[in-house]
């Protein structure tokens, strides 16, 4: 169970109160379960197909993470923690660096496709003896 990120009973229950109410449509699947899967994937740089079956279904991470983006409620979660944990300050620390390549970004076959037409020519043989 080490390798999989699950949120401890301190970090819910900062968490649980600023979590938006539960709007029309289906009922929401459990919470807890869900977030700490979507970390899981934040933290590991997985694909969402990837994820552990013990978060759930990998298409309610991925659908959850992308609707309350759109709707805004990531952001105001991290400020509501933020001004909650005021007082520590080493507990405040929310890190976006990160930087992700496409994975045929590591190499491959082949150079420039398209070489300027001056290294071109001067990269060709010459045709003749001067």
């Amino acid at each position: 169970m080490r390798r999989y990120f699950w949120l401890s009973d301190e970090q819910w229950a900062a968490i649980e109160p600023h979590l938006p109410f539960r709007a029309a449509g289906r009922r929401r699947v459990d919470d807890r379960r869900v977030i700490s899967g979507i970390i899981h994937v934040l933290q590991s740089g997985c694909r969402w197909r990837d994820c552990p079956e013990h978060y759930g279904p990998y298409t309610t991470l991925y659908n959850r993470y992308n609707r309350w983006a759109i709707k805004g409620h990531w952001q105001y979660l991290f400020s509501a923690l933020t001004r909650a944990l005021a007082g520590t300050p080493e507990q405040i620390s929310i890190d976006s660096t990160h930087v992700k390549a496409h994975r045929c970004a590591g190499g491959g076959k082949g150079g420039l496709l398209h070489k300027p037409l001056g290294q071109r020519k001067a990269a060709e043989t010459q045709r003749y003896m001067p």
